[in-house]
C-alpha cells in the first residue's frame, strides 16, 4: 500500500527536509502543494526543476502529485484557464509527477453550465497531458463534492488523462458512504486523500484515527496498489497540532487499517 504525504501540512518547509521526513517516517511519496509562496511554484526555473527532480530520485520519494489550486469549472473565459493548466502540466512533468490535482470551483449559476466549462477545458488539455505522462485529477470538492457529481463530469470528458481524486472528507460531508463513492468513481479513480476530523461542524485536522471519518471502510475498498495520501490542512486551522510528530503514527495507522 503506497502512502503519500501532502506538503500542505508542512507549509514552507524546504523540499529536501520534506523528502527526508517522508522517507524517515514511512511515507513513500509526496503530494506537492503548488503556490507562489511555497518551495514548489510555477516560477521555478529550469535548473531548479531539474534539481528537485534529482532530489526525488536520490531519496526514493515519489513526487506523486502537483497539487494546484486551479478551478477547472470556474466562471470566465476558457483561454486563461487552459493556459494555466498547461503551465501546471509542464511543471508536473518536469518534477516527475504522475498527477496534477485541480479543483472544480464551479461557482454560481447552473451546474450544467459549469460542468460544460470543465469538460471543454479538460478535453482541450487531455491530449497534451497524455503526451507529458501526467494525468489531471479533479478532486471531490466544492461544486462537485460528491463522487456522483464528479463522475458525471468525467463521463462527459471521456478521456483517460482526466480522472478523479477522491477526498474522503468531502464525499462524507456530501452524505455518501465510502462504498457509494467508490462505486461512482470506478475506473476513473486516480487515488484517495484521507484525513480525520472531530465532526462535520469542526474540521480542525486530527491525527489519523482520532476522529470520525470512515477510514477503515474506505481503505478496505481500494486495490492494493492504490495510493493513499494524507492531507493535513494545518494552514487553514491555527489550532491544529504540528504535523511532524504525528507522521510515524499516521503511516502505521493506515498500514494497520489496510492489513485488518
Amino acid at each position: 500500500m503506497p502512502l503519500a504525504l501532502a506538503t500542505l501540512g508542512l507549509p514552507g518547509v524546504p523540499l529536501d527536509r520534506v523528502a527526508g521526513l517522508a522517507a524517515d517516517h514511512g511515507w513513500h511519496g509526496l503530494e506537492l502543494r503548488c503556490a507562489s509562496d511555497q518551495p514548489v511554484r510555477l516560477q521555478l526555473g529550469a535548473a531548479e526543476r531539474r534539481a528537485a527532480a534529482r532530489l526525488f530520485v536520490r531519496t526514493g520519494v515519489v513526487p506523486l502529485t502537483l497539487a494546484s489550486y486551479l478551478g477547472i469549472a470556474a466562471p470566465g473565459p476558457d483561454a486563461p484557464v487552459v493556459a494555466d493548466l498547461l503551465a501546471h502540466l509542464r511543471l508536473a512533468a518536469d518534477l516527475g509527477c504522475r498527477y496534477l490535482r485541480v479543483f472544480p470551483h464551479g461557482g454560481p449559476g447552473p451546474a450544467a453550465v459549469a460542468e460544460a466549462r470543465a469538460a471543454r477545458r479538460l478535453g482541450e488539455v487531455a491530449g497534451r497531458a497524455a503526451l507529458l505522462g501526467v494525468r489531471v485529477l479533479v478532486e471531490t470538492h466544492d461544486s462537485h463534492r460528491s463522487a456522483g457529481a464528479l463522475a458525471g463530469l468525467l463521463d462527459r470528458v471521456g478521456h483517460p488523462a482526466a480522472g478523479a481524486l477522491w477526498d474522503l472528507l468531502h464525499t462524507w460531508l456530501a452524505g455518501e458512504s465510502p462504498a457509494e463513492s467508490y462505486r461512482a468513481l470506478g475506473p476513473g479513480l486516480g487515488y484517495v486523500q484521507v484525513k480525520d476530523v472531530a465532526s462535520a461542524g469542526d474540521l480542525t485536522p486530527l491525527a489519523l484515527g482520532a476522529g470520525v471519518l470512515p477510514l477503515a471502510d474506505c481503505l478496505r475498498l481500494l486495490p492494493r496498489d492504490c495510493w493513499i495520501a494524507w492531507e493535513y490542512e494545518a494552514p487553514w486551522h491555527p489550532r491544529a497540532a504540528p504535523l511532524e510528530p504525528l507522521l510515524r503514527a499516521g503511516a502505521r495507522h493506515l498500514a494497520e487499517l489496510r492489513a485488518g
